[in-house]
C-alpha cells in the first residue's frame, strides 16, 4: 500500500476547509495535491475528525504488517511442506533400492 504524503491532519484541514467554502482550485493550489487525490480523499474520510482520521491511520499500518506477516508465514509453511514431501520420498525410494 502507497503511504499518503499527508498526514491525517492535513487531510482533515483538506477537508474541512472544502466544506467551509473554499474553492477546489484553491485548495488545490494551497496544498499541493491534485484534483483526483482530493475526491479520494473526500470519498474515504468524507466525515471524520483529525483523531478519528489518525485511528484509521494507524488500524491500517497495522493491517499491512499483519498481512505481510501472514504471507511470510504462509510461505514459509509451503516450503516446509515442499522439503518434508520430498524428503520423504527421498526415504521411500532408499528404503524400496535396498
Amino acid at each position: 500500500m502507497k503511504i499518503s504524503k499527508f498526514s491525517p491532519t492535513e487531510i482533515a484541514k483538506i477537508l474541512k476547509g472544502f466544506e467551509s467554502g473554499k474553492s477546489l482550485d484553491s485548495i488545490v493550489r494551497e496544498y499541493g495535491v491534485s484534483k483526483v487525490t482530493f475526491y479520494k480523499l473526500r470519498k474515504r474520510y468524507g466525515d471524520m475528525e483529525a483523531s478519528e482520521l489518525k485511528k484509521v491511520k494507524k488500524l491500517e499500518e497495522e493491517n499491512v504488517k499483519l498481512k505481510r506477516m501472514y504471507t511470510e508465514l504462509a510461505l514459509e509453511l509451503g516450503m516446509a511442506k515442499y522439503f518434508i514431501e520430498k524428503s520423504s520420498n527421498a526415504l521411500c525410494h532408499a528404503r524400496a533400492c535396498r
